[in-house]
């Protein structure tokens, strides 16, 4: 995963996912905190129940009467007394005494945090302060019910009471408030600062993947529709993101200035390569012109003292004016372009046909020409290629000792390779690097123009001419992009 955005994305899921873990483990220890809570509140409502046991008895010590009368103001007002003892030091927890027969005669709630004293039995709980009552005396032990509403549960203690009063029973009750509570308040505030802040969290991916995404976006669009160049580009505001794009416009400027550099000694390299093949062009003509002009004046001067051979002077003048007329024309072959004409060629056919033409000089030499192609058709200007395959099949004739030459066509990685291969001894190494220069050659008889021909027509079809040694094996080989049609 190498995209920024994917990333910010996954790390945004993370967060929501750990806040959703955190939101269960708040839910889980509120669940466990109220349990403990109804834990312990039934612990405590179970003590002020046998608190009031042992108010209750020290209440009675001494008692002489047999059955007391239980409407009796007296006895009501012991009874109330007691249940105010035993739970004055109890807060949040009321009770009273219970008989059987009589029903509630007493009850307190001492830590009640309200206007004034509660005396009044609360009406709403009778009915289970009632059933409870009676399930402790019918076990005859203490027993603790528990009243869930949801919002809050309901704790009511019972514990029967013995002494000289028949049928009496000690109860207690506290509230455990689920909901609503200090710790429910806490849990809702602590939700909601964890909600509150993965939205924010949210929020803020969310506003940062979108105004990332939007400048990336604008930053390669605006690349993207250069060609070459580095364009200036606009800040986004975002200091991160900024420097590159400072760094970007920074790299443009040094670019631009570079490429002039490169540019302007590009020119100065080409005006000097112009100049230096103008030399070379020139020296090579002047040497080629030198030599039938320094015949022809020999000639003239003999012609001019012997007049006896001025039939053989004017037949060695004219041979070497048809050497400077040949001359002048390989160099209009070699300076001047003809149109192109492609088309699609059988390849079989037209090295046969170029091949014939060199076969008699070939024979002569006690040498062979073959001809071999691994591509059916090509497509080229068939009249100019045979020129160039001709001064190659002519230079491996001349060159190529007695052994065969063999001319080969090929394709190669979307090529067309037209090729002359002979067993000689090749160009001497010295003349390699400008093997394809006008005037550079390695016999002092040659004009050296024949390879700059075969370069020009290689070039024309858009391709290139090679020259290496392979296996003993001199091979020149003409480039072009190939089709069949």
């Amino acid at each position: 995963m190498r995209s920024l955005r994917m990333r910010l994305i996954l790390i945004l899921a993370l967060l929501v996912a750990a806040a959703f873990a955190c939101g269960l483990i708040m839910l889980a220890l509120f669940q466990q905190s109220a349990t403990a809570q109804i834990g312990q509140a039934t612990a405590e409502v179970g003590h002020a129940c046998d608190a009031i046991g042992r108010a209750y008895r020290f209440y009675t010590t001494g008692w002489r009467d047999g059955r007391p009368d239980f409407a009796a103001p007296e006895l009501r007002r012991g009874l109330n007394a007691v249940s105010i003892t035993a739970l004055r030091d109890k807060p949040g927890i009321e009770g009273g005494i219970w008989q059987a027969d009589a029903g509630p005669l007493a009850y307190a709630f001492p830590t009640y945090e309200g206007a004034g004293p509660k005396t009044d039995i609360p009406q709403a709980e009778l009915p289970r302060i009632t059933s409870a009552n009676q399930l402790a005396q019918k076990d005859d032990r203490p027993r603790v019910a528990s009243f869930d509403s949801g919002a809050q549960t309901l704790l009511i203690a019972s514990c029967p009471l013995s002494g000289p009063i028949p049928g009496l029973t000690g109860w207690t009750m506290t509230r455990v408030h689920s909901l609503g509570g200090p710790t429910y308040w806490r849990l809702i505030a602590g939700l909601a600062i964890l909600v509150l802040a993965v939205a924010g969290a949210t929020a803020m991916a969310a506003a940062l993947i979108m105004t990332w995404s939007k400048h990336v976006d604008r930053i390669v669009t605006a690349l993207a529709s250069q060609n070459g160049e580095l364009p200036p580009l606009e800040l986004t505001g975002e200091r991160e993101l900024d420097n590159i794009v400072r760094a970007l416009n920074d790299a443009g400027q040094r670019l631009s200035a570079f490429r002039e550099t490169t540019d302007k000694l590009a020119r100065q390299v080409a005006s000097g390569e112009r100049l230096a093949a103008v030399g070379r062009v020139t020296a090579g003509v002047a040497h080629e012109i030198r030599n039938p002009i320094a015949a022809m004046r020999l000639s003239a001067e003999v012609a001019l003292t012997k007049s006896e051979r001025r039939e053989q002077t004017l037949r060695l003048v004219i041979q070497q004016v048809d050497r400077l007329d040949h001359l002048v024309q390989r160099l209009l072959t070699a300076s001047e372009r003809e149109p192109l004409r492609p088309q699609s060629v059988s390849l079989a056919s037209f090295l046969e046909t170029c091949a014939e033409a060199h076969r008699e000089g070939a024979a002569a030499k006690g040498m062979t020409i073959a001809t071999a192609t691994g591509v059916e058709k090509g497509w080229f200007d068939p009249d100019q290629m045979s020129r160039a395959l001709n001064n190659l099949l002519v230079n491996a004739v001349q060159e190529g000792g007695s052994g065969p030459v063999r001319l080969e066509a090929r394709s190669r990685e979307g090529e067309l390779v037209l090729s002359v291969s002979d067993r000689g001894a090749g160009p001497p190494a010295a003349i390699n690097d400008h093997l394809f220069d006008p005037f550079v050659t390695g016999k002092p008889d040659r004009s050296g123009l024949g390879l700059a021909i075969v370069r020009e027509i290689a070039a024309a079809h858009g391709g290139r001419a090679e020259f290496e040694r392979l296996e003993g094996e001199t091979v020149f080989q003409i480039v072009t992009p190939w089709r069949e049609s």
